[in-house]
């Protein structure tokens, strides 16, 4: 089975708006789980102290996690998974940490400041493979591949550009420093031969700054990368009417370059006032985690993620679901050891 056999339309973490092929193949990594899972992750992650935490009945075991500025996505995600943890009864403090995003993350978990992290396949996989902005690979491992942003390339609807390479030598809102976007939209534009002559300028702002200087006309274009509808951008489309622009002609060059972590999706109608769908790049994201957290506090995490998953992501991204099946996907990054029995005993 191909990888867009097994994570094509019907990816549930992807929803039913999504087209095209969209990460590493389910049964490559079923059968990873099936053939001894444990033993890879344990050798993926030796570099790290297998420390950990006793198992419950104990004392509370705490878990930072680093997940992005405050109002994201991220952060949403941190909030609502604290909030079910505390909820279930758990011997677990899940305890979400601000942060810049995905790189800001990698780095924090690299260096025991935080136990948990969220971050987008990409980062994760340059993380791994020790490719700017990493100076040395890092020791992570994976617990969940938990949903797929989408890319948006937002300009206004009555403006002049209505195409990616119509925003050459434009001012464009291309992400704050250490966020994940920050790769996505160098990558996206590069594609899109906005470089040289032809680049943009960029402009380094998060979401919030980015939609406010939209709407002042102070750039011309914002990038964003996340779950579909984003509050932030459904509350400019009241005031500024919104164009998306379509970026899945940079999908193949994407994949040829970096491979499977990126992949084409679709932004469906209706959102952000859209009156056709628009085809994008879309890129998972990870929960990740530290190898020194102990395989009991993964399998409990885990369990309470996939037993709410639908208040997880509520206020992430309409239309995805989460399933052990595919949740598995998480390409370069090996899986927590943890996390391997916790598929394995789902998948009997």
């Amino acid at each position: 089975m191909t990888s867009s056999d097994a994570l094509g339309k019907d990816d549930p973490l992807v929803g039913p708006a999504t087209l095209g092929p969209a990460g590493v193949s389910v049964m490559s990594r079923r059968g990873l789980l099936r053939g001894g899972a444990r033993s890879a992750t344990a050798m993926a992650v030796a570099t790290l102290t297998a420390a950990g935490c006793s198992s419950s009945p104990g004392p509370m075991r705490r878990l930072r996690l680093a997940t992005g500025p405050d109002g994201g996505p991220y952060n949403a995600f941190g909030r609502a998974l604290a909030k079910a943890v505390a909820a279930s009864g758990r011997r677990l403090d899940v305890v979400p940490v601000a942060t810049a995003a995905s790189a800001d993350n990698l780095r924090q978990l690299s260096e025991g400041d935080v136990e948990l992290a969220m971050t987008m396949a990409d980062a994760a996989q340059d993380a791994v493979r020790g490719r700017e902005p990493f100076s040395a690979p890092v020791a992570m491992t994976a617990l969940a591949r938990v949903y797929v942003n989408y890319t948006h390339l937002v300009v206004p609807a009555h403006g002049p550009v209505r195409s990616v390479s119509e925003l050459a030598g434009r001012r464009v809102a291309t992400g704050a420093t250490g966020s994940g976007l920050r790769a996505v939209a160098e990558r996206v534009l590069y594609a899109a031969g906005l470089s040289g002559d032809r680049a943009v300028r960029e402009l380094r702002l998060g979401l919030a700054e980015s939609a406010r200087a939209l709407r002042n006309g102070d750039v011309d274009a914002l990038m964003w990368s996340g779950g579909v509808p984003t509050p932030t951008l459904t509350a400019l489309a009241k005031t500024l009417p919104l164009r998306l622009l379509p970026l899945d002609g940079q999908v193949s060059a994407l994949r040829t370059a970096y491979g499977p972590v990126y992949s084409a999706v679709t932004l469906p109608p209706g959102v952000y006032g859209l009156r056709e769908p628009v085809r994008t790049v879309g890129v998972s994201n990870y929960l990740a985690a530290r190898g020194d957290v102990s395989e009991p506090a993964a399998r409990e995490l885990l369990e309470v993620v996939f037993g709410r998953w639908r208040e997880l992501l509520r206020e992430v991204t309409a239309g995805a679901r989460l399933e052990p099946r595919f949740a598995v996907a998480t390409g370069a990054v090996p899986l927590h050891p943890g996390a391997a029995d916790y598929y394995r005993s789902v998948y009997g």
